[in-house]
């Protein structure tokens, strides 16, 4: 099937919308080998062209607890990624991981945080990734600067994201605590109901965005921090867009389809994929159960750049904690570029939605 050329969608601001376009522009005027030429972002790799948006390898965030595998299950995804040329990602730690019981259909909540217990979560996690992550032969890396050097090194960059917001504790103060720590992304919400706004798969509690969540927000901003919107409903997207935080970052979802697929409840409508495309931001294609098939998801992934542009497609595998996904190993990564060139998509297309977008977001944001 004959690729079709994307066109950018509608702005929410005229800033949004000259950073979209320009960071398009950029991609698609160097081809895959030139990548670097993207301003200078990426760094210098033997595959430059792969971020990982959102993964959990090993599930290092319960590390400590009876769900752990070990850390050798940790050091084996981060061989895998390395080996299938995913250079860097967002290693997320789970804000809500002790409310969350997850079985094969899905997850459940039960239970709350008591004052102080979000806080020695957040150490618990934290304590754990500055441990495991080294011995994988990762940095933890919080700025482009640190990312260059890591990979110069031959290092994986461990990028740090929290899942939800938990870990503020309802102060959005505590934003600069997070960021003094290495974190460069908040999720604002997961799967527990929280105080920062409306989540896909609960009954509304805040009609969007709640005025705690515009205060994160507004921190984040100030800090330099990447909101990821993922998890998050249309409403609470768009209030978090209206606040021009600069690219937001969708991590981990999918288009629309059927509601009888596995986690339908977690997909996205074509116009709430826009609202992040129109920030300059990225939304990462989820290989989860939801896809029926490998093939199913780069069919999916295209769907995804029909949509919102090449130039606002990433890839979020949510690996060691997504449910049946359709990719499960990183040697799969080559497989999923390798379709899309197959679907007709250039190499500098490719190269742009496997990493080239995510290292312009955050030169942009994090710098």
């Amino acid at each position: 099937m004959s690729h079709r050329p994307h066109t950018a969608p509608p702005a929410t601001s005229r800033r949004a919308f000259v950073r979209a376009s320009l960071a398009a522009a950029a991609g698609l005027a160097a081809g895959a080998s030139a990548l670097p030429a993207l301003g200078g972002l990426l760094p210098p790799t033997a595959d430059p062209t792969t971020f990982d948006l959102h993964l959990h390898p090993g599930q290092l965030f319960a590390r400590g607890t009876a769900r752990y595998p070990g850390d050798e299950a940790v050091l084996r995804t981060l061989r895998e990624m390395r080996a299938g040329g995913v250079g860097a990602g967002f290693v997320s730690l789970v804000a809500d991981a002790p409310l969350l019981t997850i079985g094969r259909e899905g997850v459940t909540v039960s239970g709350a945080f008591a004052p102080g217990e979000a806080d020695a979560e957040f150490r618990r996690q934290l304590a754990a990734a500055r441990e495991v992550l080294p011995r994988a032969e990762a940095r933890i890396v919080a700025s482009m600067t640190e990312w260059r050097a890591a990979q110069r090194e031959g290092l994986t960059a461990a990028w740090l994201a929290c899942e939800g917001s938990e870990f503020l504790d309802g102060d959005a103060g505590r934003v600069d605590v997070l960021w003094e720590a290495g974190i460069r992304s908040i999720q604002l919400v997961h799967y527990a109901p929280n105080a920062a706004g409306d989540l896909q798969t609960h009954a509304p509690q805040h009609g969007g965005l709640s005025a705690f969540g515009a205060a994160v927000v507004r921190r984040m901003t100030a800090r330099r921090m990447l909101v990821d919107v993922a998890h998050a409903t249309f409403e609470t997207v768009r209030d978090v867009a209206r606040l021009d935080p600069g690219p937001l970052l969708l991590s981990h979802s999918l288009l629309r389809l059927d509601a009888a697929r596995p986690l339908a409840a977690r997909t996205i409508s074509p116009e709430h994929a826009r609202l992040v495309a129109a920030t300059g931001g990225v939304v990462g294609a989820w290989p989860s159960a939801t896809n029926a098939s490998f093939a199913e998801f780069v069919e999916n992934t295209k769907r995804l750049a029909d949509v919102v542009g090449v130039a606002h497609v990433g890839l979020g595998t949510d690996m060691d904690a997504n449910l049946r996904p359709v990719l499960s190993r990183y040697a799969q990564v080559r497989d999923w570029t390798a379709g899309l060139t197959a679907s007709g998509f250039s190499a500098a297309e490719v190269a742009q939605m496997a990493g080239g977008n995510m290292a312009r977001v955050l030169a942009q944001v994090v710098g």
